[in-house]
């Protein structure tokens, strides 16, 4: 029999991609999220428009026939977006974020699922000087994340496990460094880092300046989108308990990925800093749980970029096209 995995938030970037990562696999998966995903067609085998601040429709994402249940339930779904993003829209980031993982997790206990993964994220974490030694996933505590984005993904941990313990439900927790690819969200504010900078760059001449925020000093860890697959697909089915750092441990500064970029592109780029929402000078955190895994980050930031530029770029070119 085919296993079951329930997939929320299946309409956005990593959530599309685990989605085709668990077909590849032999699942049969249901995805559930307000959208289709934007960028290619849904692999899921069902796949169901739902608000899942609501209750109601948390339930009906889990609704099988008489006797079944999920046998995975990946909650991804969130309020979420780049740094601007996080910024300007605190209240709704915590409100609707909030709801969704409240109920998601109490309506899994209700059905008795079988594993439930929760995407957390490395925001959980202090602010930090780009020198400073990598933190452990226990420095989580004494709490103080940089932003209410943080604040609602550290709270969320905790109901998750305390639902896990209840109701005696496996509870697998990743915290994501930054993520990037293919098929990722490069336009209209909600954006991160490395898609944005691949569009400027892509719509910059050879020679041309872009603008950055900040100084260009904060450093950063970007991980490529099938690392992140393989991280989640290990963690779930592991005894790993409480939260997992899951990134890759090649630190950049903001400057440095729009060379990188650059080069990638093959042109010639000036950058002009301004002022704008820049988040933590630094970010730095220890992989060795994950690692337990055998799991290792495979992906450079470069090979990463050599992929996600090209497609980024293909987006660019269709959007000037449309307006000509």
């Amino acid at each position: 029999m085919l296993k079951k995995a329930l997939v929320c938030g299946a309409g956005g970037f990593i959530g599309s991609h685990l989605v085709k990562r668990l077909k590849r696999d032999g699942y049969w998966v249901r995805g559930a999220d307000l959208k289709y995903p934007e960028f290619s067609e849904t692999a899921a085998d069902d796949f169901r428009i739902l608000d899942l601040r609501e209750l109601p429709n948390c339930e009906k994402a889990l609704a099988l026939g008489p006797g079944e249940r999920f046998d995975e339930v990946y909650q991804l779904a969130a309020d979420m977006g780049g740094m601007g993003f996080i910024q300007t829209a605190e209240c709704e980031i915590m409100r609707n974020s909030a709801l969704i993982n409240i109920n998601m997790i109490h309506a899994s206990a209700k059905n008795a699922v079988g594993r439930y993964f929760f995407s957390s994220s490395a925001c959980v974490y202090r602010d930090m000087a780009p020198d400073e030694l990598e933190l452990t996933e226990e420095d989580a505590y004494p709490s103080q994340p940089d932003n209410e984005y943080g604040w609602e993904k550290l709270y969320a941990e905790r109901i998750a496990m305390a639902y896990g313990r209840r109701s005696n439900i496996p509870i697998r927790i990743a915290r994501f460094q930054n993520c990037y690819g293919p098929e990722g969200t490069w336009l209209g504010g909600r954006e991160k880092a490395p898609a944005a900078l691949c569009r400027k760059v892509a719509e910059a001449s050879d020679g041309g300046t872009i603008e950055v925020w900040g100084d260009g000093t904060a450093m950063r860890a970007y991980t490529f989108i099938d690392d992140i697959l393989d991280g989640i697909t290990m963690l779930i089915h592991s005894n790993l308990e409480n939260g997992v750092n899951i990134g890759r441990q090649e630190y950049v500064s903001v400057d440095e990925l729009v060379r990188t970029v650059a080069e990638v592109a093959g042109k010639n780029i000036h950058i002009q800093h301004i002022s704008g929402p820049v988040g933590v000078k630094a970010r730095n955190f220890t992989n060795e749980r994950i690692k337990s895994l055998d799991w290792k980050s495979k992906i450079s930031l470069k090979e990463g970029l050599s992929r996600t530029y090209p497609w980024i770029k293909s987006q660019v070119d269709k959007s000037r096209s449309s307006r000509t």
